[in-house]
């Protein structure tokens, strides 16, 4: 066949996709050939199937969970959230219980009915004599006769169960009303400090009078036998992340009783002041001064285009774009989060806590991950300031779900992209965040497979020539957790592998800019610094390799002294060989030195042709960091998940979680404590999990201004088929081109394998108008 093409269509937005012309191996195309492209049509329906056993409880099941629990059977005394004090028994929080893996395989591998739904409910019991924080477990659901309520215990660790002290628990609203008055009075009492220092005072958040807003940071506790607040103060704005003043109020806010709440101490230009009489007399000695003076204007921090920048030239047209010109490839189920394409198939699910998960994840009909999900996102600061030198973040604390919302089309996600709406408990109703997930194929930005052969004599530099299309499916969401939006991207790609990649972008949690503390991170403007920081997030990676009964394989790269008797001159000399064993033992490690490891989660029982173990590689991608800091007080024992690169365990039904939403506050004595997950169990032939750390050392810079780039902090994992198949799984798709050239004459003869190259008109509506409000139901 004549060649009419070597060139694929142009992605280029304009009312036809221009084919090659002929001298150029190109060629016109007449009005006639022109269609529109089905870039927004629908994703094909797909039945799951089985009914996804992993799906959130229903927004019915919410409202009814709600109801039982407050019914005055259940004896637990709840007060209304809403008209709640620190005394009152409450619930904080419900989301959608985990099921236990070995209830769920007898479902989707066999007969047994589908397992029962639970709630899970977080109930603040301020009102007992002990007042602590109590998790239940509430089911079977729907709500019936047989529905229960019980404390949920036995995924935790720690000691207590799902219990925890009052002064380790979460910094909810009733709490931060608790310790106002408090905050009010200390910062009313150096209103003229403030004033003469900052321009700002703060006599309550209510007060019209106040100019500045308060933060706080997190740990509130140690564990949970006593509680503080630190505070520091910003210039109010979008951007008030960057505009922070040198100013921190730590209050004592041990236990229920407000009126034994006491005040720390203040702290400016890195000296601490226990009462405001000793602040006061500093100011007036002229010992404290503001040297870099903040900006109220907030501007120049805005994601906004800055006209004093000019324009780039060309950049009046549109970027090129990534769209499926050909209509989507992939099918869904809406109705169960089930999804499949070019061989995958797979369930999602969503929480409130962890937001998006993913199981039952196969290829080609085989199992090979049961469950992947994000197990928390953390960060730890450094610095010689309260806020800077003590904050850690666990960002399951947040909630992590319940901040993934709206993506704009055609820039988070491309055009045409598939949009899933967000859902989560929130009290009695259910929280809908429209457009909060996207699914979409994209180009890989190269070919999965290529090659070119003989060169020599051929006119056209070759005899043949081919190369297969690279593509991918993404499940990507974004979660804005206060300052931070960080983008997970979840892509299937089509030989088999899988990617797991973070990005951060948003404001830096900035500090006050010191001239002696340039160690602790860069100068940003006139009067900011960069914090330095980790972010370290963590991931489940619980792999089914065909079957449970599954192995971690290493091989180590290591040199050894060769000799060849076809060269004796050369004596003994040194030569790579590989030293292949599995991992014997439950552990935490790390990525080897110069990549001379790899990591395989295997099946010894299962061989391919070739009667090689089947399995799974785990590839290192950009930015593989673990916690830098093992032995702060403030994150101790209740961060021993973020301490190394990878961990490997033995499954059990009450270890379903790698860390505890709750251990932010309690460092010393954590709820779920990951170092007691290694009981020197095997995992050799065994029911295995990976854990693994993505993240970046968040070394500040000039260009975190006005926001981090997507660009730059971004951190990444593959999974890759190793010896799972007899053969690169290329072989069957139908995107590729085989091309030969005459020897001779140099005639071009091609393979399209059937698929023609799309000829269509592209329209692209503006993003803002399909957004969506969010809703409650």
């Amino acid at each position: 066949m004549l060649a009419e093409s070597l060139v694929a269509a142009l992605l280029a937005i304009a009312p036809v996709f221009a084919r090659p012309e002929p001298d150029l191996w190109r060629r016109a195309l007449s009005a006639a050939d022109v269609h529109t492209c089905a870039v927004t049509d629908e994703a094909p329906h797909v039945k799951a199937p089985k009914a996804n056993a992993w799906a959130p409880i229903s927004p019915q099941d919410v409202k009814d969970v709600w109801k039982f629990v407050h019914a005055p059977e259940q004896a637990l005394n709840l007060t209304d959230p809403a008209n709640a004090t620190l005394t009152d028994n409450y619930v904080f929080l419900v989301d959608t219980l985990y099921l236990n893996k070995t209830q769920v395989l007898s479902y989707i591998d066999g007969d047994a009915a589908q397992p029962p739904k639970y709630a899970r409910v977080v109930i603040f019991e301020g009102g007992k004599e002990e007042p602590v924080s109590q998790e239940y477990m509430v089911g079977p659901l729907p709500v019936g006769a047989e529905t229960t309520i019980a404390p949920y215990d036995y995924p935790f660790n720690g000691g207590l169960g799902g219990k925890i002290p009052y002064d380790g628990r979460y910094m909810d609203g009733k709490r931060t009303a608790g310790y106002q008055p408090l905050l009010k009075q200390a910062m009313t009492d150096v209103a003229d400090v403030t004033k003469a220092l900052f321009n700002g005072t703060y006599y309550g958040a209510s007060d019209p009078r106040t100019d500045i807003v308060a933060a706080n940071t997190g740990p509130h506790s140690l564990d949970g036998s006593q509680s503080w607040i630190t505070i520091m103060f910003r210039y109010p704005g979008a951007a008030s992340y960057v505009t922070p003043i040198d100013f921190y109020i730590i209050l004592d806010i041990t236990g229920t009783d407000i009126s034994k709440y006491t005040l720390r101490g203040y702290v400016t230009n890195t000296k601490f002041f226990k009462t405001a009489d000793e602040l006061r007399k500093a100011f007036e000695a002229g010992e404290i001064t503001s040297e870099f003076p903040q900006t109220r204007d907030q501007d120049w921090a805005l994601l906004k285009a800055v006209p004093e920048m000019g324009v780039r030239d060309l950049d009046d047209r549109i970027a090129p774009q990534s769209i499926e010109i050909g209509g989507k490839r992939y099918k869904l189920d809406r109705e169960n989060q089930y999804v499949e394409f070019m061989g995958w198939s797979f369930y999602m699910s969503f929480t409130r806590i962890l937001g998006l998960m993913f199981y039952d994840i196969k290829f080609k009909g085989e199992r090979v991950i049961y469950e992947l999900s994000l197990q928390e996102a953390a960060a730890q600061y450094a610095g010689n300031q309260p806020k800077a030198a003590n904050t850690v973040y666990h960002d399951t604390y947040f909630s992590i779900g319940s901040t993934s919302a709206t993506l704009i089309e055609g820039f988070d996600c491309p055009f045409g992209a598939t949009m899933l709406n967000v859902t989560y408990p929130a009290n009695d109703v259910t929280d809908v965040h429209p457009q909060g997930i996207c699914l979409f194929e994209a180009d890989s930005g190269y070919p999965v497979a290529r090659h070119r052969y003989g060169s020599g004599g051929n006119p056209n530099g070759f005899s043949n020539i081919a190369a297969v299309k690279g593509s991918a499916l993404h499940a990507r969401t974004i979660a804005t957790i206060g300052n931070y939006d960080y983008l997970f991207d979840y892509a299937f790609h089509v030989d088999g592998s899988i990617e797991i990649e973070v990005r951060a972008s948003g404001y830096l949690q900035s500090s006050p800019y010191y001239k002696d503390q340039t160690n602790f991170g860069a100068r940003v403007s006139l009067g900011t610094q960069g914090s330095f920081h980790d972010h370290i997030l963590s991931w489940k990676a619980d792999f089914d390799i065909i079957s449970s009964k599954n192995s971690l394989q290493r091989t180590d790269l290591i040199v050894v002294n060769q000799t060849q008797p076809w060269f004796p001159e050369l004596g003994s000399f040194e030569q790579m060989e590989y030293k292949v064993y599995n991992m014997e033992k439950e552990q935490q490690f790390n990525w080897a030195t110069n990549g001379q490891s790899m990591y395989v989660v295997v099946n010894d029982e299962e061989r391919n042709s070739w009667g090689v173990s089947r399995g799974y590689r785990l590839v290192p991608g950009r930015s593989n960091v673990h916690l830098s800091v093992a032995n702060s007080p403030f994150s101790k024992h209740s961060s021993h998940l973020l301490n190394s690169h990878l961990a490997v365990t033995q499954h059990h039904d009450n270890e379903p979680y790698g860390n505890s939403w709750q251990n932010v506050n309690l460092p010393l004595k954590p709820q779920q404590d990951f170092s007691k997950m290694f009981n020197d169990e095997s995992v050799d032939g065994e029911d295995i999990v990976v854990w693994f750390n993505l993240g970046m050392h968040h070394f500040t810079r000039s260009e975190d201004i006005p926001v981090t780039l997507y660009s730059e902090a971004v951190s990444s994992i593959v999974f890759a088929p190793q010896n799972f198949h007899d053969r690169a799984q290329e072989g069957d798709l139908q995107n590729r081109r085989w091309i030969t050239s005459d020897a001779t004459t140099g005639e071009i003869t091609y393979d399209d394998y059937g698929l023609q190259l799309p000829t269509c008109k592209v329209t692209l509506e503006e993003p803002s108008t399909s957004i969506l409000p969010w809703l409650k139901i």
